[in-house]
């Protein structure tokens, strides 16, 4: 999924070290207001990996275009929705590639689309 919006808060950055595997772990929360929609809505996303957070260099103000996953998981007997980035652009025409390197959690990137969902010159029977 993608989104495209204004980043207006930058949350502070939470480390700390894997309890099963002892490895050290670092992730950051931003809020994003979409500005292209008649009611803009925020979201909130995280970006997980310090080097990923560096690589994605987003600062209050910027407009970015950003691609993620939804997830939910159940602690106590409550549901959360945790919303990952794995793709930040600060070219928000969607002409050029993002700023550094794509980062990928649990997906190739630069893939290409299933042969389902890719464009076809073919015209389309459906009424929609």
């Amino acid at each position: 999924m993608e989104i495209t919006g204004r980043i207006i808060a930058v949350l502070e950055a939470r480390s700390g070290t894997s309890k099963a595997s002892g490895n050290p772990w670092k992730i950051q929360e931003f809020v994003l207001e979409t500005i292209h929609e008649q009611y803009p809505k925020k979201m909130m996303f995280s970006i997980f990996g310090e080097d990923k957070i560096r690589q994605a260099a987003i600062n209050l103000g910027d407009e970015v275009v950003v691609s993620f996953d939804i997830n939910a998981r159940e602690y106590n007997g409550r549901w959360y929705n945790d919303i990952r980035a794995w793709r930040v652009s600060h070219d928000v025409s969607g002409g050029a590639a993002p700023v550094g390197q794509d980062y990928v959690q649990g997906s190739p990137t630069g893939a290409p689309a299933p042969d389902d969902f890719a464009p076809s010159s073919e015209k389309d029977d459906l009424p929609f």
